[in-house]
């Protein structure tokens, strides 16, 4: 029996929405940036520096080019570097390992656990000698047990670094994502939870010395005086982006707070589904405070799904093209991870955004309910 009513039109992510949202404001933002000719390290940079900061409740924020930059400056500043060895998560972006390799480090990938994130006991089994620091990926908006992985890096004195691209605003045991390492970095890509309209990133630590080291290395080596004093790069966090994204930060409780209830919308609609397996529920666990980035189910006949739901207008997205870190044989990988295998080909991520109504998550879950309650079989 086929659905006749009308069918929605829902993409994986409205790209427009990130400008029309708050178009007004931004308008008004880009014309007094452009006529004050504020480009490059200007004072709407070192506000959003400070009310970041503060947001999070850390002493330094540092805003630089992209997510991919802030862990390199990250990594060169704790002196990780040639010979070292760098324990991340498999189910992460390939960027979290390229930053270790840029900066002449081995990335070492590891099995994820049953809740996406990297398995600390992976994570112990894979220090060696060589090893010097823990990166892992704070994902799709839940921060990892940092109690556990703490208790590693102290065991081994190894330093961390946490890929906290996905998780602005994320809080374990009421602590804030990008706050239990040296340091914490963060992507403002146009589809994150705070997103800018292009590139940018920061860098959050409460190490002086670090931030020292990394305030001077996004710029040409150069110190708050300007005097080059070592080696640097080019990695600024764009003016105009930075004062999109003090308007941004404004708004961006009521954002979280939007996505917690879309997922509680999918947890109530589909959580009876045998087929599926969700992402915690914003109140099912205490000591996790979740901003949902994106929204990761596990689904039988994912493929089939996917392809169903695509053919009644509604976008679906496989993270990392479907292939785990590891997986990437081009980049010299070639160990085997059977559990982020089994879980990476099921995986599938549901539009997760502050575009969405209750209406469209409704027509979402509705379609999904469809899709397994058919007649055709898939097996």
């Amino acid at each position: 029996m086929e659905i006749t009513q009308t069918l929605p039109s829902i993409p994986f992510f409205n790209y427009p929405h990130v400008f029309t949202s708050d178009e007004s404001q931004l308008i008004e933002v880009i014309r007094d940036v452009g006529r004050r000719g504020a480009f490059i390290l200007q004072q709407d940079l070192d506000e959003f520096e400070r009310r970041l900061a503060a947001y999070v409740q850390v002493d330094y924020a540092l805003g630089v080019a992209n997510g991919t930059d802030a862990m390199m400056i990250a990594l060169r500043a704790a002196e990780i570097g040639a010979g070292d060895e760098v324990i991340l998560c498999s189910h992460t972006y390939v960027a979290t390992a390229a930053a270790i390799h840029f900066v002449g480090a081995r990335p070492i990938p590891v099995e994820c656990g049953s809740d996406h994130l990297i398995d600390p006991a992976a994570v112990e089994a894979a220090v060696t000698g060589k090893t010097r620091a823990i990166m892992p990926t704070q994902l799709n908006g839940r921060t990892c047990d940092m109690h556990v992985l703490g208790a590693i890096a102290e065991r081994h004195k190894l330093t961390i670094i946490e890929d906290a691209a996905q998780a602005l605003g994320s809080r374990f045991h009421g602590r804030a994502a990008g706050t239990f390492g040296a340091a914490g970095t963060f992507s403002f890509y146009p589809a994150k939870t705070l997103g800018s309209l292009g590139d940018g990133g920061a860098i959050l630590t409460n190490n002086e010395d670090m931030f020292q080291q990394m305030f001077q290395f996004r710029d040409h080596g150069r110190n708050r005086d300007g005097e080059v004093v070592g080696w640097g790069l080019n990695s600024r966090l764009d003016n105009l982006q930075a004062a999109i994204l003090n308007v941004k930060l404004r708004g961006y409780d009521a954002d979280v707070a939007r996505r917690r209830e879309i997922a509680s919308i999918y947890q109530t609609r589909l959580v009876e589904m045998s087929e599926l397996a969700l992402p915690p529920g914003p109140e099912d666990d205490p000591d996790h405070f979740d901003v949902y980035q994106n929204y990761e189910i596990e689904a039988d006949h994912r493929d089939e799904l996917r392809e169903f739901l695509r053919s009644r207008g509604i976008g679906t997205l496989v993270q990392w093209g479907g292939k785990a870190v590891h997986q990437l044989e081009g980049l010299g990988f070639r160990q085997r991870l059977p559990f982020t295998e089994a879980m990476i080909a099921r995986s599938l991520l549901l539009p997760m955004n502050t575009s969405l109504s209750d209406g469209d998550v409704d027509d979402i879950c509705e379609m999904i309910q469809h899709f397994y309650a058919c007649e055709t079989s898939y097996d």
